[in-house]
């Protein structure tokens, strides 16, 4: 359950903002139906919680399944948080749309329709993250909801398919789909940068930042990794400081537009998405307390954490391996083997949320989650093979140089 929970939540975010994106209420729909399945989730892990302590030795231990239960609903509840500004039509402006179309991987919604190239057919068979860049993350069956999505999983007629990944796979998704065109926003180049354009460059700041650092924390979690607890720590401190900057460029932007005749009420979207971006980041830095404050840790963290979809793996970097002097871009590995770079850590400090432009060097250490069996594959691209000890999980690499 925990598990589950973990990668809906996870879900919702990404549903959240692209509602946003694509002004789609389906996707805003979609953030409230798995908020009735989270809540569901959260009440029974709850009360499992507190029927599994026998002795008072065992308090703390599942304290701390619980710290991570509490802080798994309220990055939810921001999810839900942001979907509503879709739905109460609280007002979005353009400059966002187009800025969030600039991310490095986006989450799409479409309908499989009758006799298109996506229907009755394996996911295995479509090769999707190869065809468009694009993999399936869910499926809405009717009121069902399919998160252990697989190859083996056939799509029917009328599924609800929730995608991630490369934006510019988006247009011939929709082909094979069967589906409208569509053509991401563009940019208004002759507009001058203004007091909205500052604060809508420091929410899309926001955004990333905060969903690498609950990546982060989970990975800080997994590893017990004192030093990335650490930098979640700064990030989420770095979160409040924006959070602040970004109300004062909104609060200049409304009185331009009040003394330009402009109603300001179409800038509210805006401090809301601050305020769940800002949450998000707050549950990071509570997860993370565990591992800063030495929290005793129960097992069943880590066990479930490592039966998620996306698994958090950490691989260095070895001289004269593929990933040696390359582009993230180049390597693809959000193809093969499916593996989101969370970030890099490169001697002292951390890149979150790296572009495809930054450049690999040996002794960078890769921050990456994606699917357990491609472990082995992002490994052997930095140069390792790995080994995984059943009972502990440890993992150690070896040279293949």
């Amino acid at each position: 359950m925990l598990s589950e929970a973990k990668d809906a939540s996870e879900l919702m975010v990404d549903l959240a903002y692209a509602a946003l994106y694509f002004d789609d209420e389906g996707m805003a729909d979609a953030v409230l139906s798995l908020e009735e399945d989270m809540s569901a989730l959260v009440h029974e892990m709850r009360s499992l919680a507190m029927l599994a302590v026998r002795h008072p030795r065992e308090v703390d231990g599942m304290s701390s399944v619980l710290q991570v239960v509490s802080s798994i609903e309220q990055i939810a509840n921001a999810a839900v948080d942001i979907s509503k500004i879709v739905l109460h039509h609280l007002g979005i402006p353009r400059a966002l749309i187009v800025d969030l179309a600039q991310a490095a991987e986006v989450s799409h919604r479409l309908v499989v329709a009758e006799g298109s190239h996506l229907a009755n057919r394996p996911l295995r068979d479509m090769e999707l993250p190869v065809a468009v860049g694009m993999r399936v993350v869910a499926i809405q069956r009717g009121r069902h909801w399919l998160t252990d999505v697989g190859g083996d999983s056939i799509t029917e007629p009328g599924d609800v398919l929730f995608m991630r990944g490369d934006p510019a796979g988006i247009v011939r998704l929709r082909e094979l789909a069967a589906m409208e065109r569509w053509n991401p926003p563009e940019p208004d180049e002759a507009q001058v940068l203004s007091d909205l354009d500052r604060a809508v460059d420091t929410l899309v700041e926001m955004k990333n930042l905060s969903e690498a650092a609950i990546g982060l924390a989970y990975s800080a979690l997994v590893l017990a990794d004192l030093s990335l607890a650490r930098e979640v720590r700064s990030m989420q401190v770095r979160l409040d400081g924006m959070k602040v900057s970004m109300q004062t460029w909104v609060l200049r932007a409304a009185a331009e537009a009040d003394a330009a005749g402009t109603d300001p009420a179409g800038l509210r979207g805006l401090l809301h998405v601050a305020e769940a971006a800002e949450d998000i980041g707050d549950q990071a830095r509570n997860i993370t307390s565990l591992v800063l404050e030495d929290e005793d840790i129960h097992p069943v963290l880590a066990l479930a954490l490592g039966d998620t979809d996306d698994v958090v793996v950490q691989v260095p970097v070895a001289p004269g391996s593929q990933a040696d002097d390359s582009t993230l871009g180049s390597l693809g590995l959000a193809v093969d083997p499916g593996y989101h770079v969370l970030a890099i850590r490169r001697a002292a400090s951390y890149i979150y949320n790296p572009l495809r432009t930054v450049r690999l060097w040996v002794g960078d250490e890769l921050i990456a989650s994606g699917p357990e069996e491609g472990r082995d594959r992002l490994a052997a691209i930095c140069g390792y093979s790995m080994d995984i000890d059943d009972e502990t999980g440890h993992i150690e690499f070896t040279s293949i140089g």
